[in-house]
């Protein structure tokens, strides 16, 4: 299985970070190995000094499926659920800098959080879905899909002209302002509506 992640799909993350606004959604991937393990908490690694959480909404790919047409896309999934992308940013603006690849800042061991899974029969609109995050019990990040540049049906259909979609893959659909850097002994809560759907502490 592979995670494919979308940067730059809400407006206002665009513009903390002071990025362009992309034309067509930004597509990069994770490995396996990036997975946090469940119940094991995060580690900040040696090579960053500013590893920032990305809390976003995920969906679970249940077939396979290329050239998929956006109205066909909704019977691809039948799961939601909520993540974190870790992001070392100080190393990320290194390389885009250079014009290097992100892989490094993005997809190392443990910088994927996948929490619980909904069924999407529990929602009546996946594009007008209510997720949050909390670090030490504050709100930190708040979003609703409905505020993506690219919704996710969209996304499946432009993914999948570039990607095989297998099952069991997972689509990081893009993060809200909002992001921040992470220090030892914090600890991460997401939500999806006012369900506790992961439960993270910083190491």
């Amino acid at each position: 299985m592979k995670l494919i992640c979308i940067g730059r799909n809400y407006t206002d993350h665009i513009k903390e970070l002071e990025n362009q606004k992309p034309t067509d959604p930004v597509v990069f991937l994770k490995p396996d190995t990036s997975i946090l393990l469940k119940k094991q908490p995060f580690f900040i690694p040696d090579f960053s000094d500013e590893v920032h959480h990305e809390v976003e909404v995920l969906v679970k790919i249940k077939k396979v499926g290329k050239y998929i047409d956006k109205k066909f896309a909704h019977k691809y999934y039948d799961e939601i659920g909520l993540g974190i992308d870790f992001t070392a940013r100080d190393l990320q603006a290194q390389l885009k800098a250079k014009g290097l690849p992100w892989e490094k800042a993005k997809a190392f061991d443990g910088a994927a959080v996948i929490g619980k899974w909904l069924p999407k029969s529990n929602f009546e609109n996946v594009d007008n879905i209510n997720f949050s995050l909390k670090k030490n019990d504050e709100v930190v990040q708040s979003g609703n899909t409905e505020l993506m540049l690219w919704k996710i049906d969209e996304l499946i259909e432009y993914v999948s002209k570039y990607f095989t979609l297998k099952i069991g893959d997972i689509i990081f659909t893009g993060t809200p302002a909002g992001v921040g850097k992470v220090f030892a002994n914090d600890r991460l809560i997401g939500y999806i509506e006012d369900q506790e759907m992961f439960s993270i502490k910083i190491k």
